[in-house]
């Protein structure tokens, strides 16, 4: 999973530094983004994230109420890993990954609105703006069933599947094969709706005044009334505390 990480990370910034080289191009031969005193009237971002449980993406459309101060609404879905997962292998002529003792396989989907706030404003066209915001709004947990095929014995041809729960765990557990199809199980979806809060602080750095290239980093809380099962034998959760960095990239508009 950490392997995993460092390669998203690497995209991410590999891609901010892509867009940075295109903004000169976009904007050459016109006067538009060059005037600090400019005051735009919205704006429509886009957000790339890793956080400690898992990776997401975002859309956000801000409307600007004065120089410092902008509302928006933004909806976002991330994967949602629990922090003992670790990925094995299966027998040795598969070699299917799999999680053992993993419940279900959960993505979020969030929906907010908010403020944003700029606390330090560029200077000039090569400096940083930082800004921080705030958010609150709805969350739905999508739990999906998680199986994995394990052997069979010779007589059957059938393959053979099951989710860890509880009962599962005994000493005699058959050998593990490799996750299933993510289709399986797909019918057995459960939705646990809850609510969300966050927290961002964001470091503005576009070369032009109408476009937005940002690193934001924050924290979000999200909590179901009903808690979420993750991992087998480890407690469902209610609270779910996540600390995220992304790279935001959009344009103003008039």
């Amino acid at each position: 999973m950490f392997h995993r990480g460092l390669v998203f990370l690497a995209f991410l910034f590999n891609g901010a530094f892509f867009l940075n080289a295109q903004d000169e191009a976009l904007i050459s031969g016109s006067e538009n983004g060059t005037n600090l005193n400019v005051l735009y009237r919205s704006d429509k971002t886009g957000k790339i994230y890793a956080d400690t449980r898992g990776y997401g993406i975002l859309f956000r459309q801000t409307k600007h109420v004065n120089a410092k101060t902008r509302s928006f609404y933004e909806i976002d879905i991330q994967s949602l890993k629990h922090p003992k997962e670790i990925r094995t292998i299966g027998d040795a002529q598969n070699r299917r990954r799999f999680v053992y003792g993993k419940l279900n396989t959960v993505f979020l989907l969030r929906g907010g609105l908010g403020l944003q706030n700029v606390i330090f404003k560029k200077g000039d066209m090569k400096a940083v703006e930082v800004r921080y915001s705030y958010s609150f709004g709805p969350v739905v947990a999508f739990a999906k069933p998680y199986y994995v095929q394990i052997s069979t014995t010779a007589s059957s041809q059938a393959p053979n599947f099951i989710k860890f729960d509880d009962s599962d765990f005994v000493a005699d557990t058959p050998n593990v094969i490799g996750r299933a199809a993510y289709s399986y199980g797909l019918g057995e979806m459960k939705l646990y709706p809850g609510l969300c809060g966050k927290f961002n602080l964001s470091f503005e750095y576009a070369p032009y005044t109408n476009l937005i290239r940002a690193i934001e980093t924050g924290v979000s809380v999200d909590y179901f009334p009903k808690a979420l099962p993750l991992m087998a034998r480890n407690p469902s959760e209610n609270v779910i505390i996540t600390l995220h960095v992304g790279f935001v990239f959009g344009r103003k508009k008039f």
